[in-house]
């Protein structure tokens, strides 16, 4: 049975292991809810070591207001990650923040808003890495926890299944096949080590079918989308001005959700991951698949020779200035 904090004091500081990290000061910004419309503020503040990532919000009444980030609260999956807590009070479209937060290798962090939705931003994970960037990160007293994959796992459903597997560090395999000229079939396979989220995956956005977006509309969903914040392919193709940042964009950005889906496992899940015309909910039965059976993963901490494949976004923690936080 899976436990967050079981055996947290296990694993002790001997100097060669990746400690834990969270940002040296509060940063905050202001967006729109992807599918809400509303207008959202959200302020990231440093959390203590062993605190994990929370969601907390702060217009609704303080005994509801946090809401864990982990896999077991993921209550939809339709159109987004959505997270609900046991009052019934919900945060959405956490998966492009949850992303930055596993590529930057922040592992302890408050998220308030003011509001039931993640903002969308510019439809990928690039701004809040360019916030995280900003304040900087700090280097706690506890070595990082991390979930090692001991054995195959794997959900099917349709033509589409994901599968994670025993792997040194964090590989993508993912595979895409829209019946569309402009995306079609994609493949990638990316091993997320060092900085190579941020210069592979974070600029990746989120993808969207013109006819898709206006039947959303009527229904009065995705009230906040716009080209701003979205890849639209339209009947003559990419609709946005400037077209792709990457020439399979549409890949990477699964990857992005992903990876994103997957730190909803409470800390990075060392192994190999591979999805093939998957989304939310595939990632999610994932988890629910893995933890599920004892024997095919365990906890573990990066040290020694697997130092090298540790996922920090390239941003290098100030050791000097550990953060203490109450909580």
């Amino acid at each position: 049975m899976f436990d967050q904090h079981a055996d947290a004091q296990e694993f002790v500081l001997d100097g060669t292991e990746v400690r834990q990290r969270t940002l040296k000061k509060s940063i905050e910004c202001n967006g729109v809810g992807l599918h809400s419309g509303a207008k959202i503020k959200m302020l990231l503040k440093p959390a203590g070591a062993n605190a994990g990532i929370r969601f907390i919000r702060t217009d609704v009444a303080a005994a509801d207001a946090v809401i864990p980030a982990r896999w077991d609260r993921v209550r939809d999956t339709r159109l987004c990650s959505l997270l609900a807590n046991d009052a019934g009070v919900s945060v959405g479209t956490v998966e492009h923040l949850m992303a930055a937060l596993a590529g930057c290798g922040i592992d302890n962090l408050d998220i308030e808003l003011n509001g039931a939705e993640v903002p969308v931003m510019d439809g990928s994970s690039q701004p809040f890495v360019a916030l995280i960037e900003q304040v900087g990160v700090v280097d706690q007293d506890a070595p990082r926890r991390v979930i090692k994959v001991l054995k195959r796992v794997e959900v099917g459903f349709g033509a589409g299944h994901v599968a994670l597997s025993p792997a040194d560090m964090q590989i993508f395999d993912f595979e895409i096949d829209f019946e569309s000229d402009v995306v079609n079939r994609q493949k990638i396979s990316l091993p997320v080590v060092n900085g190579a989220f941020c210069k592979e995956l974070a600029k990746a956005r989120t993808f969207g079918f013109l006819h898709e977006v206006e039947a959303l509309w009527e229904a009065g969903l995705a009230k906040g989308g716009s080209l701003d914040n979205a890849i639209v392919v339209g009947h003559e193709g990419i609709m946005n001005e400037g077209g792709l940042r990457f020439d399979d964009e549409f890949v990477r950005h699964k990857v992005l959700d992903a990876f994103g889906d997957l730190y909803l496992a409470g800390a990075p899940v060392v192994g190999r991951f591979e999805g093939v015309c998957s989304g939310h909910a595939g990632n999610n039965k994932l988890l629910h698949a893995l933890f599920a059976d004892d024997t095919a993963w365990t906890w573990d901490v990066v040290r020694g020779d697997a130092v090298r494949y540790a996922v920090d976004g390239g941003i290098h923690a100030d050791k000097s200035a550990e953060i203490r936080v109450a909580v």
